[in-house]
C-alpha cells in the first residue's frame, strides 16, 4: 500500500542550532569528528574494509546524512580502501534538499560531497532510490518509509550497521542481514536493546562514550557472532544474448562492476528488434492501491532518470526528451480514479499532479475530452540510442558479437558455450544472460518461461519541427512531439502473430487511437500511405518483467519457496517487458547485477519475488494470457 511520505520538520532553536525529532536521537551534535569515533570504535574502520570488494554499512535514521557522508570521506581518504562501499540508509522522514542545504553548512569540510548529495537528492516518494556517486564506486540506497517495514524488505549483506531505536524494533531481521562478523552501533536505545541483539545473535559490548560531545547520549555496540569471512573469488564473465534495452543495460550494468561481457545479436548494431523505434514512452504508472505494477514501474521510472544522468555525466548522451507525458483518462469514470489516486498519495508536483481537461488541452497545445494525469519529468527515448550509450559507457570491457546469430547454448565444463548456426563457438563464459527478447522462445533451456511474441505496429506520421503536441500524450494509445520530421503513434499490441509486414488495417487502428487521444488530429493522414515499424515485444502473463535465474525443472508444488526451486546454473533471464521495456530496462540491469555480484538489491524483497522467472512454476498463467497492454 502508498504510504505517503511526510518530510522531516526543521526549526532552530535561540541559540542558532537545529532543532528537529530527527536529530534528536543521532550523533549529530559531534559533528564528523564524532561519526570518525564510531567507525573507528565500533565498527574497526578504515582498517576492515582494506583491500576488500566491497563494504556495506545498513543505516536506520539518515536524517541529514552525516553519517554517510563521513564515512564516504573516510574511504575516500583511505588509499587501502575497498573497491566499492555500498550504504544503505532507511528513513521514514526524509529532509527536504532545501533544508539539508541549511544542516550541511555545519560541516563546511564535507561541503563538497554534500553538495553532491544535495545534487542527486530524490523526489520524497516512497521505496528504494539507488544513487551514485565517485563513478559508480559509491552507492547510496536511501530507503523512505517505515524503518521495520523496510529492513524486513530488505535484501543486503551488511558488513556495518548504525541503528536507532525504531530499528530495533524489527531485532529480528538483524541476524537475516548481518555478514560474519558484522559490527553495530546503536544510539538512543531502551533498556531492552542488548537483549534484543543478543537474541539477533550479536555480543553486545561495553557501552562507548563519544568524547568531548556534551551531554551527547552512549553508543551502544556488538558484533555478530562469527568470524569475518571474505566472500568467495568470483568469475566475472557473462555472455548477453541481445543487444537491446535490455541486454545493453545488463552488460553496462556488469561492466561498472569489472565485469567482462560479451554481447551477442544476429543484427548488424544495437537496438534493431524490439528496441528499434524512433521515440518509446517513459513514464510511471500508479495505482490507488499501489499494486507491484506501480511500484515497479515507479522504481524503473526513477531509476532510468538517475541512469540517462549517469550516462549524460560519463559523456553517452541518449536521445531523449524530458518534455513531460500527458495521460488521459479515457472516460468520465476513470479520470475520477485518476483524480483519486493523487489525491489519495499527495506525490510531489514534479513528479505527478492531476490535471483538468482545460489544462491538459494547453498541455497538449490541442483540445481534449478528459484531464488525467501529468508527469512532466517523463517524455520520450529514442531506443537505439538508450544502447548505443550502454555500450559506450562499457567501453573495452563489452566485446561487441554483432551479426552472429544464436543457435544454441551448451554447458561445458562450468561455462556457458554460445554456438552459431554452422556450430562454431561464438563465445563462453560462465554466466550467460538470455535477454533476446522473443527469441528466448527458441531456446530450450528458457522453455519454462510463458514468453509470447506480441506484435506491435507503430505509424509514423509526417511532422513540422514545433508543431503540436510538444509532450508525449497517452490515451488507449500514445502519440510523441516531432523526431526528426516524424511523430510516431500507436502501438498495436498483437499476441502470437508473428507477421512482420505493415499493415494498412493495423494503421487505421492507429489512427483510431490518435483521433481518440487527439480528436481531430488524425483527419490529414490517410492509413493506406503511411509510414511505420513492426517490432516483437516478449509479453509476460502478468505484466510483470522476468528477471533472475532460469529454472532448471518445469514443474514445483504451489507452497515450494522460490529460494528452493532449481536452477539453470549460471543461466538468467531478463525479459517479458512487453511494452514497457524504456520504463523497466535500466532498473532490471542494476537489479541483475547486483544479484550476480551479491551485493544489496535496488528493491524490496516482494517486487524481487514477483519478478522472478521461477514464479510461473507455483503459479501457471491462465490459458490465453499474454499481457494487459
Amino acid at each position: 500500500m502508498y504510504s505517503t511520505i511526510t518530510p522531516a520538520t526543521l526549526a532552530f532553536d535561540a541559540d542558532g542550532r537545529p532543532s528537529s525529532p530527527c536529530l534528536d536521537d543521532a550523533p549529530h551534535a559531534g559533528g564528523p569528528v564524532a561519526v570518525l569515533q564510531i567507525l573507528q570504535s565500533c565498527h574497526g574502520l578504515p582498517s576492515r574494509w582494506g583491500g576488500r570488494e566491497a563494504f556495506t554499512v545498513v543505516e536506520s535514521g539518515f536524517g541529514p546524512g552525516l553519517r554517510f557522508l563521513a564515512t564516504w570521506s573516510a574511504w575516500r581518504a583511505d588509499p587501502a580502501r575497498s573497491r566499492r562501499l555500498h550504504f544503505v540508509a532507511i528513513e521514514e522522514h526524509p529532509f527536504s534538499a532545501a533544508d539539508l542545504a541549511r544542516l550541511h553548512a555545519a560541516w563546511p569540510e564535507l561541503d563538497a560531497l554534500a553538495a553532491e548529495l544535495r545534487g542527486q537528492w530524490p523526489a520524497l516518494l516512497p521505496g528504494v532510490h539507488r544513487l551514485s556517486f565517485d563513478g559508480g564506486r559509491v552507492t547510496l540506497d536511501l530507503i523512505f518509509g517505515d524503518p521495520v517495514e523496510a529492513l524486513a524488505q530488505l535484501e543486503a549483506r551488511a558488513d556495518a550497521f548504525h541503528l536507532d531505536r525504531l530499528a530495533l524494533a524489527g531485532g529480528e531481521q538483524l541476524a537475516r542481514l548481518a555478514a560474519p562478523g558484522a559490527t553495530l552501533a546503536a544510539w538512543a536505545v531502551d533498556e531492552g536493546a542488548g537483549q534484543v541483539l543478543q537474541a539477533a545473535g550479536f555480543v553486545v559490548q561495553d557501552v562507548v562514550q563519544e568524547e568531548g560531545v556534551a551531554g551527547h547520549r552512549p553508543v551502544l555496540a556488538g558484533c555478530f557472532a562469527g568470524d569475518a569471512v571474505p566472500p568467495p573469488a568470483v568469475d566475472r564473465r557473462a555472455l548477453v544474448i541481445g543487444a537491446g534495452v535490455a541486454g545493453t543495460s545488463v552488460a553496462e550494468r556488469l561492466a561498472a562492476r569489472g565485469w567482462r561481457v560479451a554481447v551477442i545479436d544476429e543484427a548488424d548494431g544495437p537496438g534493431q528488434g524490439a528496441s528499434g523505434n524512433k521515440a518509446g514512452v517513459f513514464r510511471p504508472l500508479p495505482s490507488l492501491d499501489d499494486n507491484r505494477l506501480a511500484r515497479i514501474t515507479r522504481a524503473g521510472f526513477l531509476y532510468g532518470l538517475r541512469h540517462l544522468e549517469c550516462l549524460a555525466r560519463a559523456g553517452h548522451v541518449p536521445r531523449w526528451e524530458a518534455c513531460g507525458v500527458l495521460h488521459l483518462g479515457r472516460d468520465a469514470k476513470q479520470e475520477g480514479k485518476m483524480r483519486a489516486v493523487v489525491d489519495a498519495h499527495q506525490p510531489p508536483a514534479d513528479y505527478l499532479r492531476f490535471v483538468s481537461r482545460e489544462e491538459a488541452g494547453q498541455l497538449a497545445g490541442w483540445p481534449v475530452a478528459a484531464g488525467g494525469w501529468w508527469f512532466p519529468g517523463g517524455g520520450w527515448i529514442q531506443p537505439p540510442t538508450l544502447c548505443a550509450a550502454n555500450l559506450a559507457a562499457g567501453g573495452e570491457a563489452i566485446s561487441r558479437r554483432f551479426g552472429q546469430r544464436l543457435a544454441r547454448l551448451e554447458r561445458s565444463g562450468g561455462e556457458w558455450v554460445a554456438f552459431d548456426p554452422a556450430g562454431a563457438e561464438i563465445a563462453r563464459a560462465p554466466v550467460a544472460i538470455l535477454a533476446n527478447g522473443v527469441g528466448i522462445r527458441a531456446l530450450p533451456e528458457a522453455a519454462s518461461l510463458p514468453v509470447r511474441p506480441a506484435r506491435g505496429q507503430v505509424s509514423h506520421l509526417p511532422a513540422e519541427p514545433g508543431s503540436a503536441p510538444r509532450v508525449v500524450v497517452c490515451r488507449l494509445g500514445y502519440v510523441s512531439p516531432e523526431v526528426d520530421g516524424l511523430r510516431c503513434a500507436g502501438a498495436t499490441f498483437i499476441a502470437d502473430d508473428e507477421g512482420c509486414e505493415l499493415r494498412e488495417a493495423e494503421h487505421r487502428e492507429n489512427m483510431q487511437k490518435l483521433d481518440f487521444i487527439l480528436p481531430g488530429f488524425a483527419a490529414p493522414f490517410d492509413p493506406a500511405s503511411l509510414a511505420g515499424r513492426v517490432g516483437f515485444r516478449p509479453a509476460s502473463p502478468d505484466r510483470l518483467p522476468m528477471i533472475g535465474a532460469v529454472p532448471a525443472v518445469a514443474r514445483a508444488e504451489r507452497d515450494t519457496p522460490l529460494g528452493v526451486i532449481p536452477r539453470q546454473p549460471g543461466l538468467y533471464a531478463v525479459s517479458g517487458f512487453g511494452a514497457r521495456g524504456l520504463v523497466w530496462a535500466s532498473l532490471a540491469g542494476e537489479l541483475l547485477a547486483s544479484q550476480l555480484n551479491g551485493e544489496p538489491l535496488p528493491l524490496a524483497r516482494d517486487l524481487v519475488d514477483a519478478m522472478d522467472p521461477a514464479r510461473y512454476l507455483l503459479k501457471p498463467p491462465r490459458p490465453g494470457s499474454a499481457g494487459d497492454e
